[in-house]
């Protein structure tokens, strides 16, 4: 498969400072907002990517046997472990996603803990056989059995490497499965600190592994006999991922790229809109799958919440968060800077004018300023492609209908926005918008939502994760069925085939199915 699985949102990285490249077998991990050397992280083979899914898979046939209830129980030991150890993983994911502390708190820990006891609450019920009442074959009984597949593979991306990771992980494991993890070259420590802390925690070590590497590691994983994959990155690289599962016949599930548009109605409230697209597009430097990409604002109230939303962002307060707090950190991806600074030269080439950032930011470290974008069109890319950046452009439209309509034309589907005073129009108008979740007056925290299934439509791929339907998807379904009244030693639909028994058995088929009233349907019988 070669490089098919270097993670979001483009394939291949280089070498230096600020950057994940090859070192002696090893990745070197570097501080996004300093350069700094953060530590290095092994370079799995494909040789031992198969040992640790054999390791696993012996695991997992002790942990699926254990009732689901105990199962939950060491998962909220390991919650315990990481709330408990919270400064260490803030400070890590600080220095190697340079993200402002409050990120790496609320959006990591926090939301990775709350995923832990979610799972561990629902698990027992939601995985819970249960019998399927038969319409029509009233003399058996079927129930429906949810079993661990086995070994599920996770390959997870470099933009919340905690939390997202531990949200595939844990779902299968609480599901009765092992999970062999395979994150991101550009983020690997951020792994090795989960594992250290499972095998702190006093876990089953070899139920939970990871193996750190680039492109090659995770197309092993894929071929190591793993019995589903789950894997968050971008469009290109899951199609080529979701050929590999294909040819295997691996089920998968693909969360992919994002284009979220954010319709602003004319009752919009401005402050709050201004407020929620500030950080639905800067939060993580804009570096979110779900990240307001686009604003179609209505022609009512477009020049009051672009001029508050520059105002905003114009005061956000950008830097390295190692040194204080920040509201808006580092570009963990070298190559996101290009790809924003390739968006805005096409915007301003065509018209659009930047009013607020647009450029590198001056200094050390990988930082882009939050951009804002006026007079942007559809013949822009920055309104038609994934920025994975802090750059948020803005659209004038006429009527909702357009914004819609505007909003509908993308290729991808992940999440989508509308801000109205009116909830009840805007739940309407979510109703119509081509994305796997609509948010209405919010941006972002369905993201944080374990009761919720979270995946996309169109090419933002397919699957779901988190939510009930999240677990049982963790399963093989396996229907049993049993008789409930014994027809004998033989039963009257089997062998041998009689001119009489298709008289009577063609009869009872009118009977059941004809339309007409009792007596007439009774009358068929004879």
């Amino acid at each position: 498969m070669g490089q098919v699985v270097s993670e979001r949102p483009i394939g291949g990285n280089g070498s230096g400072p600020g950057m994940n490249g090859h070192g002696g077998g090893a990745i070197r991990s570097y501080a996004p907002a300093t350069g700094e050397l953060l530590g290095e992280a092994p370079n799995t083979s494909a040789e031992e990517v198969r040992a640790a899914v054999a390791r696993a898979r012996r695991a997992q046939e002790a942990w699926g046997a254990l009732p689901v209830e105990e199962r939950c129980q060491r998962v909220l030991r390991f919650r315990d472990a990481i709330v408990d150890r919270t400064d260490e993983i803030v400070d890590l994911l600080s220095r190697e996603c340079g993200k402002p502390r409050h990120e790496a708190l609320l959006h990591e820990v926090l939301v990775a803990a709350d995923m832990a006891t979610y799972f561990a609450q629902v698990a027992p019920k939601a995985l819970e056989p249960h019998e399927i009442k038969l319409h029509l074959f009233k003399h058996r009984r079927s129930w429906v059995h949810y079993v661990p597949r086995g070994v599920v593979g996770v390959i997870s991306p470099w933009n919340f490497p905690f939390q997202l990771a531990l949200r595939d992980v844990l779902s299968a494991i609480v599901a009765g499965n092992a999970a062999v993890l395979k994150p991101s070259e550009v983020t690997p420590l951020i792994a090795l600190k989960q594992k250290e802390i499972w095998d702190g925690a006093g876990m089953p070590e070899d139920l939970f592994q990871v193996v750190t590497g680039y492109g090659p590691t995770g197309a092993a994983l894929i071929d190591s006999g793993i019995q589903m994959l789950l894997f968050t990155g971008s469009v290109g690289t899951g199609r080529k991922v979701a050929a590999a599962c294909g040819e295997r016949l691996i089920p998968c599930v693909m969360e992919l790229g994002g284009k979220a548009p954010l319709i602003a109605c004319a009752d919009a409230d401005i402050e709050r809109t201004a407020q929620a697209i500030v950080f639905g597009g800067f939060a993580n430097a804009g570096q979110v799958c779900v990240a307001v990409e686009r604003v179609y604002a209505h022609r009512e109230i477009h020049d009051r919440l672009l001029e508050r939303t520059v105002e905003i962002t114009k005061g956000l307060n950008q830097g390295d968060p190692g040194k204080e707090f920040v509201d808006v950190g580092a570009i963990i991806f070298p190559p996101q800077i290009d790809v924003a600074e390739r968006h805005i030269k096409d915007a301003v080439d065509k018209g659009a004018t930047v009013k607020a950032g647009g450029k590198r930011a001056p200094g050390q470290g990988q930082f882009f300023e939050p951009t804002v974008l006026a007079g942007c069109d559809h013949a822009m890319t920055v309104m038609t492609e994934e920025i994975f950046g802090p750059v948020v452009p803005f659209m004038q439209v006429a009527t909702e209908e357009e914004a819609i309509r505007l909003a509908n034309e993308s290729h991808l589907g992940l999440n989508a926005y509308v801000f109205s005073e009116d909830t009840d129009h805007a739940r309407r108008l979510a109703e119509r918008l081509q994305a796997g979740s609509v948010l209405v007056n919010d941006v972002l925290m369905n993201g944080a939502l374990p009761d919720a299934p979270f995946g996309g439509v169109k090419q933002s791929g397919f699957g779901r994760v988190m939510g009930e339907d999240g677990l049982r998807q963790m399963c093989d379904v396996k229907h049993i069925n049993a008789d409930r009244i014994a027809l004998g030693s033989k039963d009257p639909t089997w062998f041998p085939y009689t001119a009489s028994s298709y008289s009577w058995f063609k009869r009872g088929m009118r009977a059941l199915f004809s339309s007409g009233s009792f007596l007439r349907r009774i009358g068929e019988l004879f």
